[in-house]
Formats: C-alpha cells, structure tokens, sequence
C-alpha cells in the first residue's frame, strides 16, 4: 500500500479517492470545498491544510483538476508542489486538459526527478463510484507500469496511449466520437417520436440493428426508456453539459493543431456550446435529446 496524496476533489475526484481508501491505501485529501473533503475523510482518509503540506511524504500524488491553468498553477507556478514532491514520487494527472499544458508540466516534473503520466478518465461519475473507470495514459512504459497498482484501485481498463499528452488526444477524441453518437442517437430517437413510435420499442429495434451504439444501449437519453441513467433523472448527475462542451473545444484546438477535419465534431461542439447557452449546461450532457424535440 503506498502514501497517497489527492487534490481536486469534485464529483469525479472524490469517489476515486474514496476507492484508494477502501483499498487500504493511506491518502491524504486537499480541495477548496470544505464539504468535499469532508466525504472523503468520513471515509477514512486525512486532510491538509493546503495542497503543498498534503504532498509531503508521498509516493504517489493524483490530481483531478478543472483545466490547464489549475493544473499548471498546482504544479508549476508559484510555489508550486514541483518544490515540494519528494523526488521518485509518481504524479498521475486524471484531469482532462489541453495536450501542451500536459506536456510542459510533464516535462518540468520529470526534469525534477519526479515521475508524472497524464491519465484522463472515461466512464463518468458511475464509473468513479463503482472504480470501473477507463484511464487513457501519456507518459513513459515505466511511469505507466509504476502506476499501475494505484490506477486499478480506480479502473478497470488501463491503456498506453503514448507518450507525454498521449491520454488527453486519446480522451479528446473519445469524448468527441461520444458526443456525435449522442447527437445522432437523439435526433433518430425524435425523429421516430415525431411519427409516432413508441422510444423504448425503436431503442429495441436499433439496439439490435446497425443502429446500436454506447448511448443508446447503456445511456438512452429519451426519458422513461432506461432505468437508472440521466435522462430518467431529469438529466440530473452523470457528465455535464459544460464538461462536454469543454471537452469538444479541446478536441477542436487538438485538430487545429494538427490540421485535421473534423466537421462532426465542430457541429457537436457547436450544439453542446448553444445548449450550454441555453442555461443547461449544469445537465446531463444526454439532456441534448431535448434539442430535436419538435414541441419545445
């Protein structure tokens, strides 16, 4: 079992920090959300007074920030935890950031003797509770195997994308397909209310079909259709509107960077960037089903 610190502690951060815990890791918890730290210290875990005495002593330091500038202000700016890491200590990075940002704050670790992957996650807040996460790693063969007992207290799928800022492309482009199956997935579902099917018996139909996909078999965003997912909810919980909208900004500065075409994500992004707009952006990121509804 090793010493583990955890800063960011939000709807994701907190469950996969709760799920070291329970794997007899020793953790040490910082977040600027009192009532977050709370959860996870009911849970068995200690607590900082700041970010930089949470590090101390520790072997592995996970992060699950908001963007690029936290990350980089963490890690690297003034006062960052750079100067407080213990050299060969491991820093696993889940959030999901712009690739450079990555990649300088990758390079300025290892530069000090610290180990450090970008792992970005998928699998959603679900998926952090119940530690059935998917973690997309960027970084060297021996960082990624050194981390590997701490990523399967929280994973179960563990991938090598590459090389430093590997895991946010591989995660950009996931969370891009997503989004273009969730809009699709949708507006076939609409369109089949509009003429008068029943949404559960076309979902049936199409999840047997050439039509089936992740969202509409496992994350149906028509209400009433599947139990237990957001669309059920009110589009409450699950992954937010702004989060995706964030996510396909990335995917869109990753393919201007490498000039490819993505024109099914630019229409994606731009429609979860309206929704967002339209005041919905604290929904589930399914509630875009609402979008094609003829009667709205």
């Amino acid at each position: 079992m090793a010493n583990i610190a955890f800063i960011g502690l939000g709807n994701m951060g907190g469950p996969m920090a709760i799920n070291l815990v329970k794997a007899g890791h020793s953790v040490c918890v910082y977040d600027l959300s009192a009532q977050a730290v709370i959860d996870v210290v009911e849970h068995g875990a200690s607590t900082a007074t700041s970010a930089q005495e949470a590090v101390k002593g520790a072997e592995v330091i996970v992060s699950m920030l908001p963007a690029g500038k936290h990350v980089k202000a963490v890690y690297i700016g003034e006062d960052g935890l750079v100067n407080h890491i213990n050299k060969g200590a491991l820093v696993i990075d889940s959030s999901t950031i712009d690739v450079a940002s990555a990649q300088e704050v990758g390079k300025t670790l290892t530069e000090a003797g610290i180990d450090f992957i970008d792992a970005p996650v998928s699998g959603g807040v679900g998926g952090a509770q119940a530690g059935t996460l998917s973690f997309m790693v960027g970084g060297t063969k021996e960082a990624f195997e050194k981390a590997k007992p701490v990523l399967t207290n929280m994973g179960k799928n563990l991938f090598h994308a590459g090389d430093l800022g590997a895991g946010q492309v591989a995660k950009v482009c996931n969370n891009m397909l997503l989004s273009v199956l969730m809009v699709g997935t949708s507006e076939a579902l609409q369109l089949g209310i509009a003429n008068g099917l029943d949404p559960k018996v076309l979902s049936d139909i199409m999840s047997k079909s050439s039509g089936s996909n992740w969202t509409l078999d496992v994350y149906n965003p028509c209400p009433d259709v599947m139990e237990g997912v957001p669309s059920s909810n009110d589009y409450n919980g699950g992954f937010m509107v702004d989060l995706m909208a964030k996510d396909l900004g990335l995917a869109m500065d990753t393919a201007v960077a490498s000039q490819s075409s993505t024109p099914m994500g630019a229409l994606a992004r731009s429609l979860y960037a309206m929704h967002a707009a339209s005041g919905q952006g604290g929904k589930d990121f399914s509630s875009i089903f609402n979008v094609f509804n003829k009667n709205n």
